[in-house]
């Protein structure tokens, strides 16, 4: 867990910093993974191919969206019966490092409400909003972070939101081939 201090609070460039006991992965609270973020997100074309899943390219970036304000806690789902059984088992192995999320992972359903199939989304709008959502997570930093239970993986660390968030994006950017 990154040292609570002012100096990190209140500098983006330290926040992806490894202190003893970090989490050694790739994080937005790391400057450079947030740009190459942004940079693979610049890719996605509205006839990028899907590899994996039912969602389209916009469809997939307003999902992503969701997920965002859940760890800021604009969104606030219940814990799922499963994650109260086995979410704890299950965290250390999403969260490793070097470890992709898995094709067609479940997803909780407040993050899929309102997208679905006939929803024809704008990627341009979509993208836009997720930027400005990328942005504000890095930019609070782990102060930003909702304390509110995660409805899988239970309560989750400010450095865990930021790899989560992470892993989340790239398994999005990677289902479209950016």
């Amino acid at each position: 867990m990154l040292a609570p201090s002012s100096k990190l609070a209140g500098d983006p460039e330290m926040w992806g910093t490894r202190l003893s006991g970090d989490l050694p992965m790739e994080s937005m609270f790391e400057t450079a993974r947030v740009e190459e973020l942004k940079q693979r997100l610049a890719r996605l074309r509205p006839d990028s191919e899907r590899q994996w899943g039912t969602m389209t390219a916009a469809q997939a970036v307003a999902h992503c969206s969701k997920g965002i304000e859940m760890a800021v806690g604009e969104i606030r789902p219940p814990r799922a019966l499963a994650g109260r059984l086995i979410g704890r088992v299950i965290k250390p192995m999403a969260l490793r490092e070097g470890e992709p999320m898995r094709r067609n992972s479940p997803t909780s359903k407040e993050l899929i409400v309102g997208i679905g199939i006939g929803d024809d989304r704008d990627l341009d709008a979509e993208r836009e909003r997720l930027r400005g959502l990328i942005d504000r997570f890095a930019g609070a930093g782990p102060a930003g972070c909702t304390s509110h239970p995660h409805p899988f993986f239970g309560r989750l660390t400010p450095d865990e939101w930021a790899v989560l968030m992470y892993k989340h994006l790239d398994h999005h950017l990677r289902q479209f081939g950016v």
